[in-house]
């Protein structure tokens, strides 16, 4: 793995990426793109996930992985989620991102509706 440090717009970034085996396979079967986690975020998006976090009734988080818009929203409050379900669709440039639960759970709370724009690492949903 390497880290990086990169800037965008003003934002700060670490970046980590992991390197894989490279075995020829086709560009579709290559690992995802690298998730950023911002270092400093505005204090816009910072009061507003603040906000969010207070009402938030699990202990568990699911975050964004990339800022976009919310697209769809897959799972309902007190759904059961197994780890890898999606919860949460993000759109971003174009592409439907699932943001998917981090383990088995019940949701708790949705803290977005459709058509919210996110940031990366805003608060989504969360379990218990």
């Amino acid at each position: 793995m390497k880290n990086y440090t990169i800037t965008v717009n003003g934002s700060v970034y670490d970046v980590v990426v992991e390197e894989g085996a490279t075995s020829g396979a086709p560009a579709a079967a290559a690992p995802a793109a690298p998730r950023a986690v911002p270092k400093a975020a505005p204090a816009a998006a910072a009061a507003a996930s603040a906000a969010a976090a207070g009402g938030a009734a699990g202990s568990i988080k699911i975050e964004a992985g990339a800022a976009g818009k919310v697209f769809k929203i897959e799972a309902n409050v007190g759904q059961a989620v197994k780890k890898g379900d999606a919860v949460v669709i993000v759109e971003a440039m174009k592409m439907e991102i699932p943001v998917v639960a981090p383990e088995d759970g019940t949701v708790a709370s949705i803290n977005v509706a459709v058509g919210d724009a996110v940031e990366a690492g805003a608060l989504l949903a969360t379990l218990k």
